[in-house]
């Protein structure tokens, strides 16, 4: 098969091999690069929640690739012409003309961003005892469907928890844990069967064509629906074709062409997707079209808006076209490769092998000192921040959520996930999240734990609060200084 992850990079003289950028800057953002006891009281100010932190006091802001990512100039460009009517709008056809060629699929309901399909989708077909296998949750997901009364059920595969692999597709469904699922509640009481591209709170991980054409036979001879979050659609296509066996030389539309013929309905995040705010609902079915249909006025706007902008629009038709681009969906994942390779090579604990959406840290053993009751993938976001200026998130126990005994359900795994939104980072200053994760890691020992102090009952991780337990930030900035004097 040929080597496609070549394909982009350059051997230098000295021997490195180095990707490179597909794209050059044109306009440019000023950042922050604060001294380490601003950060000390920017972490504290934000509750040590990173999601609270201001961004003029962030220098890498690694949060998310969801509405962060850089668009083109051909969708800037696009923004400019768009016509701005609430119905029959022409903008609102070159976005529908973009569906149909891109993801070959023939009917769209426009939503103002994930979420909000995923609402919507919960509202139409989850019932209160209703069963959603999946490869893996993502937070706002889960919750969507629980509050509907359905249950989530996770079959994926042994090799998807494991910190270190080299398998290429920890993002697979279970096939035997499956039968075993709609043997144990019964066909009749699966809403549908959900594949999420590039499991995003396992690391940004694929899954293989041959693993949902498998999945999507055993659901049609049961007669399931099947649903594709195609947010990260984008990086599992990349690893797709560079890693499957049969798709080196099929063009990326031909690819994810097949994908959706796996597929009852399908729904994506324009935020990741398409690099611009938005969303929607795909699908060739015309009855779960028309069951969803009416719930887009009510709740999102008219359908040929859906809550978007038209400026969003035209930019959305241009970025889905661009997803067909290979040297727009490789770049992220062979950045992040890059990053991934030079910590494993340090022996720092990260998810392998690289996935797509971003570098993941394994707080568990990173920190291991720290209990998992302290959050430890929390405190190591915050550590992070202070050590660097870099915002990550964290992906753990505080994603999670409490039992109905007030305990916390604690993590599968305890992630700090360092996002890749799309062309926005060069080469240096992911060497600098390198070098300032090494030094984090060789002064690990200093780290220590969290506990709430505002904990909100739904959703935590997005605005709840936060303390240290001890002076471990304190002892983090003397050492900083010690090591680095006068130097940001």
């Amino acid at each position: 098969m040929e080597n496609f992850e070549q394909l982009k990079t350059v051997k230098f003289y000295s021997g490195d091999v180095t990707p490179l950028e597909m794209h050059k800057v044109r306009v440019v953002q000023k950042l922050n690069l604060l001294p380490i006891e601003d950060r000390r009281e920017s972490i504290y100010g934000a509750g040590f929640n990173t999601f609270l932190l201001q961004n003029k006091d962030v220098y890498l802001d690694m949060l998310t690739d969801s509405g962060t990512n850089a668009m083109s100039d051909n969708q800037v460009a696009a923004m400019s012409v768009a016509d701005d009517s609430y119905a029959g709008s022409s903008s609102y056809t070159k976005l529908e003309n973009a569906i149909s060629y891109v993801f070959n699929q023939k009917y769209y309901l426009p939503v103002h961003q994930g979420r909000a399909a995923e609402h919507i989708i919960s509202k139409t077909f989850v019932t209160p005892g209703k069963v959603i296998p999946m490869n893996y949750h993502f937070t706002t997901t889960k919750a969507h469907i629980e509050m509907m009364g359905g249950i989530v059920e996770e079959i994926y595969t042994d090799e998807a928890l494991k910190i270190k692999s080299d398998f290429p597709f920890k993002g697979n469904m279970d096939i035997n844990k499956l039968n075993k699922i709609i043997a144990k509640w019964g066909a009749e009481n699966v809403a549908y069967i959900r594949f999420e591209a590039g499991t995003n709170l396992i690391g940004g991980q694929p899954f293989s064509m041959a693993n949902l054409r498998e999945v999507s036979a055993i659901a049609k001879s049961h007669n399931i629906l099947v649903l594709m979050d195609t947010s990260l659609i984008n990086e599992n296509l990349y690893f797709i074709k560079t890693k499957e066996e049969g798709y080196a030389n099929k063009p990326i539309r031909d690819i994810l062409h097949e994908m959706l013929s796996y597929t009852d309905f399908s729904y994506f995040s324009g935020r990741k997707v398409s690099c611009t705010r938005g969303g929607g609902i795909c699908t060739n079915n015309h009855d779960i079209y028309m069951k969803m249909r009416d719930w887009v006025p009510l709740y999102e706007g008219f359908l040929t808006y859906g809550g978007m902008s038209v400026r969003e629009i035209e930019a959305m038709a241009v970025g889905l076209h661009e997803t067909l681009d290979f040297d727009v969906i490789s770049h992220s994942p062979m950045f992040i490769k890059y990053l991934v390779d030079a910590l494993d090579k340090k022996g720092i604990p990260v998810i392998t092998p690289a996935g797509g959406l971003g570098c993941h840290l394994d707080a568990g053993s990173f920190i291991s000192h720290v209990p998992q009751g302290q959050y430890p993938a929390g405190a190591l976001a915050a550590a992070l921040y202070v050590a660097s200026g870099i915002r990550g998130m964290e992906r753990g126990t505080i994603s999670s959520v409490r039992d109905a005994n007030g305990d916390d359900v604690l993590a599968d795994v305890e992630l700090l996930r360092l996002a890749f939104p799309r062309r926005v980072f060069t080469l240096s200053q992911i060497k600098y999240a390198e070098d300032r994760i090494q030094w984090l890691y060789d002064n690990r020992e200093l780290i220590g734990g969290l506990e709430w102090i505002e904990e909100p009952p739904v959703l935590r991780f997005f605005v709840g609060k936060l303390k240290p337990i001890g002076d471990w930030v304190e002892k983090l900035v003397a050492k900083f200084r010690e090591d680095f004097g006068e130097s940001l």
